[in-house]
């Protein structure tokens, strides 16, 4: 299989932004877009991309979101449906930039949620739909885990650690994440605020062992899907199991789509527009 990199700054009216596509030769099938975490960016994909390029034979695109890794810095007005926004207001332009008509979102964290996004506000695009810890309201266990990050990155030289991949922006990436989940006015934030629903079919992906979020999040990230809905309780599995259990999570993504087939996606994806 021959798989090759290709990396764009696309030029749009909020900000340039940097995209990399992992391209599958003579690969006809619907891409996988990629949305990363709260402190995410392309990069902190590590080698993921690829071999999940690779284990579907489908082409994967990531991109740095405004505020993020290679991407300008975000223009501004962020607010707590920052989600909601990212769907709505900051995809659109980036998606007719790749000229990309269909897609499958797959997203980590802070990123599946906005998957779930891309899916319930792009339902005649989305064919299908991924999310790995993905949270669906804030729960103590989130709130925990987001003041052990915070206090851990306190520690000198932890900070840096951010530098390296997104510059100048860190702290404010650090401050956008913590601010938001801790404050007060989004302590009743609920998933359905920002994906309402989708009919598309539907990949989740959670470990049991969650430092930000209990398996509620997986059934209630599950409860809104109505186009096929598999869940993937992972056992001994912190918040990146696609880092900590690769091999289970790239065969069960393969698999899921591989039963999906392109003839079902695009018979799901008619429907959603009807």
């Amino acid at each position: 299989m021959t798989i090759s990199t290709e990396d764009r700054v696309l030029p749009t009216e909020h900000g340039d932004v940097f995209t990399r596509r992992w391209r599958i030769r003579h690969s006809r099938r619907t891409p996988i877009v990629l949305m990363h975490d709260s402190l995410g960016c392309v990069e902190l994909w590590r080698d993921f991309p690829e071999r999940l390029a690779v284990a579907t034979e489908r082409d994967v695109i990531a991109y740095d979101r405004l505020g993020f890794g290679r991407s300008a810095a975000h223009p501004g007005g962020w607010s707590n449906s920052f989600i909601r926004d990212e769907a709505e207001r900051y995809f659109p332009p980036v998606r007719h930039a790749l000229d990309i008509e269909h897609f499958i979102a797959l997203g980590h964290s802070v990123g599946g949620i906005m998957a779930a996004s891309l899916a319930a506000h792009h339902p005649g695009n989305c064919r299908a739909l991924i999310t790995i810890a993905a949270l669906a309201f804030v729960e103590d266990r989130t709130l925990q885990g987001i003041r052990a990050t915070q206090a851990a990155f306190a520690e000198p030289g932890q900070v840096e650690r951010l530098r390296k991949y997104h510059g100048a922006k860190a702290e404010w990436i650090l401050w956008a994440w913590i601010d938001t989940w801790l404050s007060d006015s989004y302590a009743n934030w609920t998933i359905e605020e920002s994906a309402p629903g989708f009919a598309c079919p539907l990949l989740a992906i959670h470990g049991r062992d969650d430092e930000y979020g209990s398996l509620d999040h997986l059934h209630r990230v599950a409860a809104l899907g109505s186009g096929g809905v598999q869940k993937l309780p992972l056992d001994g599995c912190q918040h990146v199991p696609h880092r900590e259990r690769p091999e289970t999570v790239l065969d069960t993504v393969a698999c899921f789509l591989q039963e999906q087939g392109e003839g079902r996606m695009q018979s799901i994806n008619r429907l959603s527009r009807a």
